[in-house]
Formats: structure tokens, sequence, C-alpha cells
């Protein structure tokens, strides 16, 4: 093959190390060719599989097989980012491939001429043909900045807790269901005053769409997972926060550090620190709250709204009686378990699910944020956050200039249709909602297929840009 061809090989085997990247995994991808075509692909995924065997060039080496029906790959070349290991490397050789062309190399476990070369060992019964350093500077530029993130994680992980707060013990999110994603940590943003803040940031940082989705009371990133999978395979990037108090940030023991403006500007800081563009901002409940006010301070930064079951509180509406019912019903239940409200509220979740929404929760001295929020939703006009909900509204209803969608679930007894709908007249253009008559508070339970019909919605805006 001519060196353009390895090059547009190389750019695929990329494109799944961007993948393996995405998931949490090192960043390594492989494709398998034949005749000039793609017969298998594959990411690394040994962290997501327990599989220690799982390294791209197997899961390529494995999908081949299955697709040409024998373990033998003849006349196959195997195009992989990182130089092979030695297990990954005596499989190639088992399969007899022709050819072997990978990008960086390995000085710790490469065994195609790193560290050892066990293509060119002459006593065994196949000898297969190796090319290294195709396209070397982006496999290996790859590599480096995942370790730097990662390194950089480590640092902030270790982060001192400040001793008017608590940090939940990593231990309590080990193998939630359907949340494979690495942490991300910020802790010197001003208004965090060295508390630690944490979030997930998936997909490329010039995506065309970057979805900034924020959780309410009393859940935490975690309600984002059936969103994520289909916003990463639309090719965007989705920033997730766990705000102050809740998932894996910090959590101020005291109800009274829990204050709208000081939520407020956490965000505000965090949207500028990673310096977020072209953001569709995804909220529900207390995500809205304070969500819908982060436009105005920056609107060149957004390009869109998708909204669930929230409100602007501006104080000069009187609240539901929804609304009042479930905060008197909080003030008496201070303890309540959070698995118990999600089993209650969405039909179809599993047992671990449920269980995810407690982790951030070990005890009741965790749950300062979940005592605390309920009370802070402006009731009248001099309460705080009011005067930045009713500036956000003069915002929305005639400086808003992106798109906007709305998804309501019907049955919740809080937030419902009603409240949906005043809302919806304060946003300039808004078209009418996607009515869900069998999903109550929690819409983003509903999963992946309104995720997709938000992508949907967005993508042909971004596309007609």
């Amino acid at each position: 093959m001519s060196s353009a061809d390895d090059d547009a090989f190389m750019r695929l085997a990329l494109e799944e190390a961007r993948r393996a990247a995405a998931a949490g995994e090192v960043p390594v991808g492989a494709v398998l060719v034949r005749g000039g075509e793609v017969i298998a692909r594959g990411a690394n995924r040994p962290v997501g599989t327990h599989d220690p065997s799982a390294h791209a060039e197997m899961v390529a080496l494995r999908e081949g097989a299955a697709r040409l029906g024998n373990y033998r790959l003849d006349g196959c070349t195997l195009y992989v980012t990182l130089e092979p290991c030695a297990m990954c490397a005596g499989a190639m050789l088992h399969a007899r491939l022709a050819r072997v062309v990978f990008g960086a190399a390995d000085p710790k476990t490469g065994a195609a001429g790193s560290v050892l070369n066990l293509f060119a060992e002459p006593r065994l019964n196949h000898q297969t043909a190796v090319q290294g350093g195709v396209l070397a500077d982006a496999c290996g530029a790859l590599l480096r900045g995942f370790f730097a993130e990662r390194r950089a994680a480590q640092r902030l992980a270790a982060t001192p807790l400040r001793d008017d707060a608590l940090r939940t013990p990593e231990d309590r999110f080990a193998d939630l269901p359907g949340y494979p994603w690495a942490p991300h940590y910020v802790s010197d943003l001003p208004a965090l005053a060295g508390l630690r803040l944490h979030y997930l940031d998936e997909g490329p940082r010039d995506a065309p769409l970057t979805w900034l989705c924020l959780h309410g009371n009393p859940t935490w990133s975690y309600l984002w997972r059936h969103f994520i999978p289909v916003f990463r395979a639309a090719g965007h990037r989705v920033v997730a926060p766990d705000l102050i108090g809740f998932g894996k940030s910090d959590k101020p023991k005291k109800e009274a550090a829990h204050r709208f403006g000081w939520h407020r500007q956490v965000l505000l800081e965090l949207v500028e620190r990673l310096n977020l563009q072209r953001v569709v901002l995804t909220v529900q409940d207390w995500g809205g709250l304070l969500g819908l006010t982060l436009p105005m301070a920056s609107p060149e930064r957004y390009h869109g709204l998708f909204a669930m079951n929230t409100l602007l509180a501006t104080g000069e509406r009187p609240l539901s009686d929804g609304f009042l019912a479930w905060r008197a019903w909080c003030v008496k239940h201070p303890d309540y378990a959070v698995s118990r409200l999600m089993a209650r509220s969405v039909r179809g979740l599993s047992e671990a699910e449920c269980a995810a929404f407690d982790a951030p929760f070990p005890d009741r001295g965790y749950r300062a944020a979940l005592r605390a929020f309920p009370q802070r939703v402006p009731e009248a006009p001099h309460d705080e956050g009011a005067d930045l909900c009713r500036a956000a509204q003069a915002f929305w209803r005639s400086q808003w200039r992106g798109r906007s969608f709305m998804a309501v679930g019907l049955q919740d007894p809080v937030f419902g249709e009603a409240v949906m709908e005043r809302l919806r007249s304060d946003l300039v253009g808004c078209p009418d909602p996607l009515r869900l008559p069998d999903v109550g508070h929690f819409v983003p339970e509903a999963g992946a297929a309104l995720a997709r019909a938000a992508v949907a919605h967005f993508g042909q805006a971004s596309r007609s840009d």
C-alpha cells in the first residue's frame, strides 16, 4: 500500500483511539484492512470490560476473525496507534497477518522493536512485516494529552478537604450501572474557595455543539447517563457538573452555605474556565432554576436551550401547589432515601440504578444541600435569586437569539405542564413542547430516545447556521 493509504487508515485508527479516550480508556485504536477495505475496528476497552486482553488490537482481531469465519487473517494489515505489546504481537503472529503498521513507539512495553521485537524472531514459523512511525506525532500527542489530563485529575483528587465540608468516599461510586466516565475536578475557581467540584467532560473540545447538562435536587450527574452516549455519538461534547453538595463534589456541612447567587457564580466561573462555546444549555429542576440565569451573562456562548420540568422563580408568580407540597414533605422527612424517591418516581429503574442516586449521601451529614434547596426556591420578589430570575426572564423574552426545545413529563406534580407552559411563554420563539404522557419529574430518565430527539432538533439548527 502507498504511504497515503497508510495515513488514511491510521486516521481511522485514531478515531477509534479517541472513542476509547471518551470512554475513559487509554486512547489506543486499531483497524484491520484487507484488499483496501476496513473489515474490523477496535478501541481499547480493558477497563470497561474488566478484560486484560481487550486491547484495541485484540478487539479488532476478534471482530475480523468473526467476520471472515477464520482465525487465520492471511493478507490482512492491522493499523494501530501504539506499538503492540507482547500479548498483541503474539496474537498477530498467530493470526498470520501480512503486515502491522503502528503509530507511536512504546518504550515501556513495545514488542515491535522498542523493548523486544517478536516480529523479527527467526525461530518463529511466521514473520509479519512491520512498519512504525505512521502519524506518530498525532498518535503520541493523543496519548500524552490523555495522561497529562489524568495526572491533573489525580492532583485535584488529592485536593485537601475543607474543615467545614465532607467528601463522599470514592468507593461509594464503584461499578455504578451505566456510568463509566472519567471524573474531572476543579478547586481553584474563586467562588469555590477551595471546595472541590466534580464534572464530566466527554467529547472533542472543538465539537460543533457542547451540551451543558445541569441536574437538580436530589440527583447528580448520574441523571444524564442515558443522554451522554447519544450526544457523544453525534460527535458533540458533554459537560455535566455535580453542583456543590451533590454527586462527587464536596458537601458543605451547613445548609446556610447553599445560596442561590453562590451556586450560580460557581457555574459561571466553570463555564468561563472551560471556555464553553456553542452551548446547548440542558436543564431540569434546579438545573433550570440556576441555569436559566446563565446565558444573559455571556449570550455569545449559547446556541440553544433544552428545558425539562423546571421554572424561572421570579417571585411574581405563586409557586405550584405540587412544589409547596414537596417542600413541606421535605421538612417533615429530611432524611428520606433518594433511592426510594427515584423508585417511586421513575418506572422501570433497576434496584442498582436507584441505589446509585443514594451513592453521594452515606448519611445525613452529607445531605445539607438536599435539605437546603427546597427552601431556596424564590417565592417572593425580595427572596434571594428572584431578582436574577426576573433579569433572566427579560433576557429570554426579548434578547434570546438561539433555539429552544422543551420536553415535559406530564406526570410531574411539582413542575408539570402548567409550570412549563408559563416558562414557554417567557421564551421567545419556543415551539410547542414534546409532551411525555408517562414521564414524571425526572425527565432525563425517559432515556436515549429523548436525547436523540434533542440532537435532531439542534443538529438541524447547527447545519443551517
